[in-house]
């Protein structure tokens, strides 16, 4: 019996991410919201686009954030050792300054796979220096609202940084312990 518990939960995850629909909530119409910031990235854009069509309130952080980086899809697959990637975009002040690649890699209890999108954002000149340096580690001390059980409006910075995830699909089994580490490359002048 035990023998077939693991195999089959492992192909009822696989069965349940594959069946999931990446939707999340996507209407052609959000990239236009977007696209009035300047966003190239169609798939960054539409991102943004989401998060604020379905959490109007994260309007003030896109607002009166110093930076922010948007990993618009974060890839999360677990079987006990559980590792998670994404690339995405910085921005300061509104204006695109570099890419960053997302990387975590957790142990613990968990099983099954995730799709997700995530934005971090920096309170300060400070925070995004540190993240720009590769200083910023996300881990026990710093956890990310998941947008998709509703945004609390009076989240806060913890150590300058504001994190915010919105599933796309997938389902996941998880009490583990892990960290994300970040890479930024600026972008280069023309």
């Amino acid at each position: 019996m035990k023998k077939l518990f693991i195999p089959n939960l492992i192909a009822i995850g696989i069965t349940a991410v594959s069946l999931m629909t990446a939707y999340a909530g996507w209407k052609p119409s959000d990239t236009e919201i977007a696209k009035k910031q300047d966003i190239t990235n169609s798939e960054v854009a539409e991102a943004i686009a989401s998060l604020k069509n379905n959490y109007p309130h994260l309007n003030s952080y896109f607002e009166k954030a110093y930076g922010y980086a948007v990993f618009p899809t974060v890839t999360k697959g677990a079987i006990g050792i559980g590792a998670a990637h994404g690339n995405g975009e910085v921005y300061e002040k509104g204006k695109l300054i570099g890419t960053a690649t997302l990387t975590q890699v957790t142990i613990g209890a968990q099983l099954g796979g995730q799709v997700y999108t995530e934005v971090i954002f920096f309170k300060d000149k400070e925070t995004l220096n540190d993240f720009m340096f590769n200083n910023v580690k996300l881990g026990a001390q710093a956890s990310a609202v998941a947008a998709n059980s509703g945004v609390s409006s009076d989240a806060d910075y913890n150590n300058g940084v504001a994190v915010f995830t919105l599933a796309k699909n997938g389902l996941m089994y998880e009490a583990s312990v892990g960290g994300q580490k970040f890479r930024f490359k600026p972008i280069e002048p023309k």
